[in-house]
């Protein structure tokens, strides 16, 4: 029988330069093997050294290149490189987290490669014409004349994986449409531990929480809430902020306040005391909606991607079928009809979000690697 404590594993993830959904499952990661090495393509200590000491980082030789943690999604030509690079001879156990590169890894036949998939990447797929509208025109033209060969690179590395783990259904069947390959669902881990209700009836403000990006759909919400004359406050930030604050501007009188971004505390404190959380984007997963129930909120929530598995429709929240400000705002009114008739009890909210807590991300993912692992000692 292998004996855990005297593994050596190492810990292979995208980037480490911003603290998300992705990095939480990193930290949970190296929660199970406090003595594993992480490799990553950049580092950024000033923002991630708290959480992922620098003594335990080993980066790639992207991380040479002049302002790599700032350039490094503009490079994705050098990642399959990069990620081949690193030499995991040494080891017992690589476990990927992944929704670019990382999974690309090479590993000794003998070492098992576990991989925890985010999504597969989503620019080479079926995101491909929705970032290259996006794009400019240089990178158009890089795009079009590489994506191709990034295409066939991250089809033929999947196949080095042993195995696979999806962190919804829905990024499952994107697994097996560009990989063919089939993996285990494990949710990602929430911290229902320190997310709980503050007892309190709600306050009459809706919540948005997000990265300020095209695809999260921020906008959707402002313009329900503008021509509702709802109370709407926006949490976050990002490169679509200066848009999004000139299409509450159009709203004259309209509540919508934007907090910028906030300490963990001050997102828990609005998130437990408003009337919901809306949710616009089509997420792989969507940790942001679970964070909501476990302080005892409902979502309204665009009906497609991970929220389908976390919102249960008439009892934590419904669904708009959608992505446009008409279908939130008929959702909006099926809510406070709900509402009004008692449907959301903050207790029975959390209780469904403690079914996405750290402690069963965890277990499952131990359980799952002391499978494969037993079953590589009978071979």
């Amino acid at each position: 029988m292998y004996n855990p404590e005297n593994m050596k594993v190492a810990i292979v993830h995208d980037w480490l330069v911003n603290y998300g959904g992705a990095e939480r499952v990193v930290e949970a990661m190296l929660s199970l093997y406090p003595d594993a090495d992480i490799y990553t393509l950049v580092y950024d200590e000033k923002k991630m050294g708290r959480i992922f000491p620098k003594e335990k980082v080993r980066t790639s030789f992207v991380q040479k290149i002049p302002g790599s943690t700032k350039i490094y999604t503009k490079l994705l030509t050098l990642m399959p490189k990069a990620f081949e690079s690193f030499d995991f001879s040494g080891y017992d156990l690589v476990l990927c987290s992944s929704s670019s590169c990382a999974k690309g890894v090479i590993t000794p036949p003998s070492v098992p490669h576990i991989a925890y998939i985010h999504s597969p990447m989503r620019y080479a797929w079926d995101q491909f014409f929705e970032y290259r509208k996006r794009s400019g025109s240089l990178t158009r033209l890089f795009m079009d004349r590489w994506m191709m060969g990034i295409r066939l690179w991250d089809f033929v590395s999947s196949q080095r994986i042993d195995s696979i783990i999806a962190n919804s259904a829905y990024i499952a069947r994107r697994i097996k449409k560009y990989w063919n390959l089939d993996s285990k669902v494990i949710f990602p881990p929430v911290d229902t531990q320190r997310l709980r209700p503050n007892g309190k009836p709600s306050e009459d403000f809706f919540v948005v929480f997000s990265r300020f990006v095209p695809y999260k759909r921020i906008d959707l919400a402002i313009r329900a809430c503008g021509e509702t004359g709802k109370k709407l406050v926006v949490i976050g930030g990002g490169s679509q902020e200066k848009e999004l604050r000139e299409i509450a501007s159009l709203y004259k009188g309209a509540d919508i306040t934007f907090t910028g971004r906030i300490k963990d505390d001050e997102v828990m404190d609005y998130l437990q005391r408003c009337r919901a959380l809306i949710f616009c984007a089509e997420e792989d997963f969507g940790i942001i909606p679970v964070e909501a129930q476990a302080c005892g909120r409902p979502v309204i929530a665009f009906g497609k991607g991970g929220a389908l598995e976390t919102v249960v429709d008439g009892k934590t929240g419904v669904f708009f079928g959608h992505q446009s400000a008409d279908a939130l705002m008929i959702a909006m009114e099926k809510f406070e009809e709900l509402e009004r008739n008692g449907a959301f009890v903050p207790e029975k909210i959390a209780e469904h979000a403690k079914s996405f807590s750290t402690e069963r991300f965890c277990a499952q993912l131990r359980e799952h690697i002391e499978g494969i692992l037993s079953e590589k000692e009978k071979c």
